[in-house]
């Protein structure tokens, strides 16, 4: 699957110079230029997030390490892309989604910082927060677990709090808030099963479970517990039915009407 994706890559890399030659330089730059897709993804993800005092080489090394480290950030890397191109139908390359869409490469930052945060560096995954935040407004806390096969769609003003669970194969939507209901202590996030859609403007607060294959629909305000594959909507929440498919997350339909 790595060596398959990353030859589909440059194929596509391929395509975009022969039909936008503008765009040769920087489609080279990204993934003609390297020879497997840590190495795009990191010289990628640096330039995106460097600054005056955080150089691109410096950046591109601790991704470098990462990925040396933690072979996993790279298959889940593969399965949030995989997951995002056929989620996504405004997505028609592989290339698209590692190149322009944001809420994959802020999901990439945050797999560093918690790498950087389960290794005791926590100022600097603090740092990645940040830039993560400024980059690509989506705040993430370095401490959230985060599986794989994540969609993050537009993702603008997604906030993610510290003890936040995301198991695999979930799709968020732009301005989800996953937080607390206070300023209390402890393990106070919620825990987002798999197969789980959050729709446009939901928020979910405290320490509550989200049922595998549960769908919330957009501007929900979700406080207690949701079921397995249950509907909820409104301001609370309440579960007005089920899903019409046992992952929501990978159809993307938002819409509770039917």
């Amino acid at each position: 699957m790595p060596q398959e994706l990353w030859q589909q890559l440059k194929s596509e890399a391929q395509q975009v110079i022969q039909q936008e030659p503008l765009l040769a330089s920087y489609v080279s730059a990204c993934v003609l230029n390297h020879n497997s897709l840590q190495s795009a993804l990191s010289f990628i993800l640096a330039n995106k997030l460097s600054d005056d005092v955080m150089p691109a080489a410096t950046v591109r090394e601790l991704f470098d390490t990462a990925f040396s480290e933690s072979p996993d950030i790279i298959e889940d890397a593969l399965c949030d892309i995989k997951a995002v191109f056929e989620r996504d139908a405004a997505v028609s390359t592989h290339l698209a989604v590692i190149l322009y869409m944001k809420g994959f490469q802020s999901i990439q930052v945050h797999r560093l910082a918690h790498f950087l945060w389960l290794n005791n560096r926590k100022e600097l995954a603090l740092f990645m927060q940040s830039q993560n935040s400024e980059v690509f407004a989506v705040d993430i806390h370095p401490a959230c677990k985060i599986g794989r096969g994540i969609m993050f769609d537009h993702a603008t003003g997604i906030v993610i709090g510290e003890t936040t669970v995301i198991e695999d194969n979930v799709s968020i939507l732009q301005q989800v808030t996953l937080g607390g209901t206070g300023n209390e202590k402890g393990d106070r996030h919620p825990k987002i099963r798999s197969g789980v859609l959050i729709s446009a403007g939901a928020t979910v607060l405290g320490n509550i479970e989200i049922g595998i294959g549960a769908k919330i629909g957009a501007g929900s305000v979700v406080l207690t517990d949701v079921a397995p594959h249950t509907t909820v909507v409104g301001i609370p929440a309440k579960a007005i039915g089920k899903p019409c498919t046992e992952m929501p997350s990978e159809t993307m339909n938002q819409s509770f009407l039917n």
